[in-house]
C-alpha cells in the first residue's frame, strides 16, 4: 500500500508540475509512513511540508493542491488534510482484503523483492579460530550472520556466505603443541601439563585419535621441550612450539598440526550445520600463502606507494587512511603478519567479483576495524563497499545466576551444549531479539519455558494453532469452496488489525535488509502473533456460518504463511504441532 500511495503522489506532483503549480526542479522525495492513530488514517505523507520552501506557499495550501490532483483509486476510501499540512490516507476495506489473496498466492515468496538487484554480497561470519569448540558467543554471531544473509537474499541480493578458517597462525601452533603433549601423556609419560596450552577435554579426544593412528611413534622426551623456558608465558609457549617442531621434524609436526585442524574444523562444521548454518564456502588462510595471494597483495600495495621499510620490516602506511599508527605486514625475518593475510583475503574477495563485503566479528575485534578498512581503501576499495559489524558477547543466566565462562581454562558453555539444553529454535530466536551491538542476557530458563512469556514459543504456538484449525477442518469434513472468496464479512477490529499487520511484512523485510537488522523480524513476528491470538480468542472459525468461516480461514492461512516465512528468515522452524 505504501508503494501504491507513493505512485499516486508522484502522479499528482507531475500533474501539478505540468500546470505550473509546482516547479519542475522541486526535487522533493516522497515519504509515506504508517500513522500512529487510526483516527489519522492508515498511511500519511509529509510531502507538502517538504515542498513548502521550494514553492513559497504554506504547507496546507500545497497539500490542498496535491489532494486535488490525486488520481482516483478504489483502494483509497478518502484523503484528509491534517495539522500543518500532512496528507492522511484511509484505505478501503477491499484494499485490505486483497492482501489475503496476495499472500496466499505468493506463498514462500511473499515479502521478497528485487531491491538488491542481484548485487553480489559476501557475508563472512563466525570465522572462529579452529582451536576449540564454538561457544555461546560464537553462536550469537552465527545466528546473526546467517539471518542477515537470508534477509539479504529475500531482498534480492546475490549472497555468498563464507567462513574464514584461520589455519596458519600462532594459535594453531599452540593447538598442535597441546594435542602432542596430551598424546605424550597417553604414551605413559608423567609430567605437569603446561598451563599455557589449551586445557579442554577436546584436546584429549584429538590426542587419543593421534595415539590410535600413530601408536608410540611420535613419542619424544618432554624434558628436552621444557628445559630452560623463560618466565614470560607468551615466550614460554613460543619456545615450546619451536621445541616441538624440532623434536618432531617438519613432516611429523605437520601431521599433528593437520590432524588437529581437520578434526576441529569438522567439529565446528557439524555444530553449525546442527544450528542450521550452512556456508557456501570454507576459505583456508593457508591457501593465501600457498597460492601466493599474500605476496600479490603486498605487491599491489607496493605498486600504489603505500609501503615503506624500517627496522628491517615492511610497513603499511595505515595512518594515511585514518589509522592511529602504521602497521607491519612483513617482519624483519621475511614472515608475513596476520594483518598481511587479512589484506590478501579482502583483495581476494574483491577479485572474486564481490561488490559489497560484510564482515561480522566479535566485539573484541573493534580495535582491528580501522586498520582493515584502511588497507581496503589502499587497495582501491570504496568506503561503502566494506561493512564491519560487531557482535557483543552473550551472557548466560540459569536460575537467576550468571553462568561463568573461561575459554582459556576450557570451562565454557559450547554452542552444542546450549542447543541441547534449549533447542536450536529457541537459541536462534533469542539471539535474534537484540541488535548485535547490544549487550545480551540469555535466560536459559525462559528459553525452555512453554508459556506466553517465551517469545519463540509464543510465535511458534500461533503457527501450530492455525495448523490445528485446519486439521480439525479435515476431521470434520469441512472443505473450502473453489470459487472466489467474498471477504466482505471481515469487518471486525481484530480482523482489520491482523490484515494490517500482515501487509507490513514486506516492508519489515526490506528494512531489516537495509539496516542489517534481522531483529526487526523477531519483533514483527511477536506483534503478529499477538494480533493473531487476540483474533483467535475473540472469534469462531469452524463453527461460524460458511460466509464468515471461509474468509476467516483464508485470513489465518495467510497468517500461517507469513509466520512461516518470517521464522524461516531467522533460521527457526515453524512447527505444525506443539
Amino acid at each position: 500500500m505504501k508503494n501504491l500511495i507513493k505512485s499516486l503522489l508522484e502522479e499528482a506532483l507531475n500533474n501539478l508540475v505540468e500546470n505550473n503549480t509546482l516547479p519542475r526542479d522541486h526535487g522533493a522525495q516522497i515519504h509515506v509512513e504508517k500513522t500512529r492513530q487510526s483516527a489519522h488514517g492508515d498511511l500519511a505523507s509529509n510531502i507538502a511540508l517538504v515542498l513548502a520552501k521550494a514553492v513559497g506557499k504554506s504547507p496546507r495550501e500545497i497539500a490542498g493542491d496535491i489532494v486535488g490532483a490525486l488520481p482516483r483509486s478504489s483502494d483509497i476510501s478518502r484523503v484528509e488534510l491534517a495539522g500543518p499540512g500532512f496528507i492522511n490516507f484511509f484505505l478501503s476495506p477491499s484494499a485490505r482484503w486483497q492482501q489475503i489473496e496476495k499472500i496466499r498466492a505468493a506463498k514462500a515468496t511473499y515479502g521478497t523483492s528485487n531491491t538488491g538487484r542481484g548485487k553480489k554480497v559476501m557475508v563472512e561470519f563466525v570465522s572462529a579460530n579452529p582451536t576449540g569448540p564454538l561457544h555461546v558467543g560464537h553462536g550469537r554471531g552465527a545466528a546473526y550472520g546467517d539471518a542477515l544473509a537470508r534477509v539479504l537474499k529475500a531482498a534480492g541480493y546475490s549472497v555468498h556466505s563464507e567462513y574464514y578458517v584461520n589455519d596458519a597462525g600462532r594459535q594453531m601452533d599452540i593447538l598442535a603443541l597441546s594435542v602432542w603433549v596430551r598424546y605424550l601423556e597417553l604414551c605413559g609419560l608423567e609430567f605437569s601439563f603446561p598451563k599455557e596450552c589449551y586445557q579442554g577435554d577436546y584436546i584429549w579426544d584429538i590426542a587419543a585419535t593421534l595415539h590410535r593412528q600413530e601408536g608410540g611413534r611420535l613419542q619424544h622426551d618432554l624434558a628436552i621441550l621444557i628445559q630452560g623456558l623463560p618466565n614470560d608465558p607468551e615466550a614460554r609457549i613460543d619456545r615450546m612450539v619451536e621445541g616441538a617442531k624440532n623434536l618432531l621434524g617438519e613432516a611429523d609436526y605437520l601431521l599433528v598440526f593437520d590432524l588437529a585442524k581437520e578434526i576441529m574444523v569438522d567439529l565446528i562444521r557439524q555444530d553449525l550445520n546442527h544450528f542450521r548454518v550452512n556456508y557456501d564456502q570454507w576459505f583456508s588462510e593457508r591457501s593465501l600463502v600457498d597460492s601466493g595471494a599474500i605476496k600479490h597483495a603486498i605487491e599491489v600495495l607496493e605498486e600504489r606507494g603505500h609501503l615503506y621499510q624500517e627496522g628491517g620490516a615492511t610497513w603499511f602506511r595505515s595512518t594515511a587512511f585514518g589509522d592511529e599508527k602504521d602497521r607491519v605486514v612483513l617482519r624483519a625475518n621475511g614472515s608475513h603478519t596476520y594483518f598481511a593475510a587479512d589484506i590478501a583475503y579482502h583483495l581476494n574477495k574483491v577479485e572474486r567479483g564481490f561488490e559489497w563485503l560484510i564482515n561480522i566479528w566479535g566485539a573484541d575485534h573493534h580495535g582491528y576495524v580501522t586498520r582493515v578498512k584502511s588497507a581496503f581503501q589502499a587497495l582501491g576499495g570504496g568506503s561503502d563497499a566494506l561493512d564491519v559489524l560487531l557482535v557483543q558477547f552473550a551472557v548466560l543466566y540459569r536460575g537467576g545466576e550468571k553462568v561463568s565462562m573461561s575459554t582459556r581454562s576450557g570451562d565454557f558453555v559450547t554452542l552444542r551444549a546450549l542447543c541441547k539444553e534449549v533447542g536450536e529454535d529457541a537459541a536462534r530466536f533469542f539471539y535474534a531479539l537484540r541488535k548485535p551491538e547490544q549487550h545480551m542476557d540469555f535466560d536459559l530458563d525462559l528459553a525452555k519455558e512453554q508459556s506466553n512469556e517465551n517469545p519463540v514459543y509464543y510465535v511458534q504456538y500461533a503457527h501450530a494453532r492455525i495448523c490445528s484449525v485446519f486439521r480439525q477442518m479435515e476431521t470434520k469434513g469441512i472443505e473450502m469452496s473453489d470459487s472466489q472468496i467474498d471477504f466482505s464479512s471481515l469487518v471486525e477490529p481484530e480482523e482489520m488489525n491482523l490484515i494490517d499487520e500482515l501487509s507490513r511484512y514486506p516492508e519489515v523485510v526490506a528494512k531489516a535488509a537495509a539496516g542489517h537488522e534481522p531483529h526487526q523480524l523477531a519483533y514483527y513476528l511477536r506483534e503478529t502473533a499477538t494480533c493473531f491470538h487476540a483474533f483467535y480468542n475473540a472469534h469462531h472459525f469452524l463453527n461460524a456460518e460458511a460466509a464468515v468461516r471461509e474468509p476467516r480461514l483464508a485470513l489465518i492461512d495467510a497468517v500461517r504463511q507469513v509466520i512461516a516465512n518470517g521464522l524461516g528468515l531467522l533460521g527457526v522452524s515453524a512447527p505444525e504441532m506443539m
